[in-house]
């Protein structure tokens, strides 16, 4: 009787100890690995701090630009205020200056936006006179690999920062990058959600969005 009962709890520490070992390899599978992750952890950042006003400097990035009070544009950029990454007066989005503009929303997590920054760079250098270009850093945790990313990129434009995901919503985020094309009296004329891959391209939906010949 001993015998028998010795090998049951046996047996039954055995099988106990083969479905917590593959509860565990089953937990390890679901969980996905740290190179896999598409999205940036939570949580909201100071976007204006001495480090950051430094970085912006060294990059040689522009002041944001000036606005007004001017409400939301029917069929425009949404009614909000965003600060200006790196310090400076926030930013009112219906209230930006009366002029053909591209806003690009990426952040420093997105594999495509280091890709496609530069392309905007070069659009900023050489067409700024007729096309405005502004940045939005959104849903980044981390403003400072931001800013390190912009100079990377040769980006001087201005940036304002979203970390909260404030404009989400009204411009229809899924996902980055994405270029919302803005006409100069403020309506959104299109919105691109796809990296733009050449310089070629983004001429070309510039030309096609604002009217504008590069």
């Amino acid at each position: 009787m001993t015998s028998r009962l010795t090998r049951a709890v046996r047996g039954g520490a055995v099988a106990l100890a083969t479905v917590l070992l593959v509860a565990g390899c089953g937990g390890d599978e679901l969980r996905p690995s740290d190179g896999a992750a598409s999205e940036p952890a939570s949580g909201s950042s100071a976007v204006d701090t001495a480090e950051l006003r430094d970085l912006k400097a060294a990059a040689g990035i522009e002041d944001c630009p000036l606005t007004n009070r001017r409400g939301a544009v029917e069929g425009g950029l949404p009614g909000l205020y965003l600060d200006c990454l790196g310090g400076g007066a926030p930013v009112s989005l219906p209230g930006l200056p009366a002029k053909p503009t591209v806003v690009n929303l990426w952040a420093s997590w997105c594999g495509p936006c280091r890709d496609e920054l530069p392309h905007l760079a070069q659009l900023h250098d050489e067409a700024g006179g007729q096309v405005a270009v502004l940045g939005i850093d959104y849903k980044d945790p981390d403003p400072e690999a931001a800013l390190r990313l912009a100079k990377d990129a040769g980006v001087t434009f201005p940036l304002l920062a979203d970390p909260e995901q404030t404009v989400g919503k009204a411009l229809g985020v899924v996902g980055l990058p994405q270029t919302v094309f803005v006409a100069a009296d403020g309506t959104v004329t299109a919105t691109h959600r796809a990296p733009i891959t050449s310089y070629d391209q983004l001429r070309s939906l510039v030309d096609e969005h604002l009217g504008v010949a590069l």
